[in-house]
C-alpha cells in the first residue's frame, strides 16, 4: 500500500523559514516526478514544485521560486521541501504527490501558516 506522509508544518511569522517532509512507502518510486502541491482557503490546489525521484531538473511556480527548494534523500525515501522567506500569502495547505503515467498518489496535507 503506497503512503506518502507529510511532516514539518506549523505557524511561522513572515519571513520566517520550515522544512516539509515527505517519507514514501509501498512501492519503488524511483520513475516517479514527486512535487509538492498547496491549497489555500477557498482557492484550487496548485503545483508548488517538483522533480524526479531520480534526480536531474528541478521545478517551481513563479511565486516561490529562489525562496523554495525541493530535494530529496534515495535512502530515506524522503522528499523535502525547503521554505524560506515565507509570506503570508503561503499560507495553505501542503500536499506531497507521487505521479508516474496513471499513478497518482497524495498524502493527508500539513498545514502552514505564516503571520504577518
Amino acid at each position: 500500500q503506497v503512503q506518502l506522509v507529510e511532516s514539518g508544518g506549523g505557524l511561522v511569522q513572515s519571513g520566517g523559514s520550515l522544512r516539509l517532509s515527505c517519507a514514501a512507502s509501498g512501492r519503488t518510486f524511483s520513475s516517479y516526478r514527486m512535487g509538492w502541491f498547496r491549497q489555500a482557503p477557498g482557492k484550487e490546489r496548485e503545483f508548488v514544485a517538483a522533480c524526479m525521484w531520480s534526480g536531474g531538473a528541478t521545478y517551481y511556480v513563479d511565486s516561490v521560486e529562489g525562496r523554495f527548494t525541493i530535494s530529496r534523500d534515495n535512502a530515506k525515501n524522503t522528499v523535502y521541501l525547503q521554505m524560506n522567506s515565507l509570506k503570508p500569502e503561503d499560507t495553505a495547505v501542503y500536499y506531497c504527490n507521487a505521479h508516474w503515467g496513471g499513478d497518482d498518489y497524495w498524502g493527508q496535507g500539513t498545514q502552514v501558516t505564516v503571520s504577518s
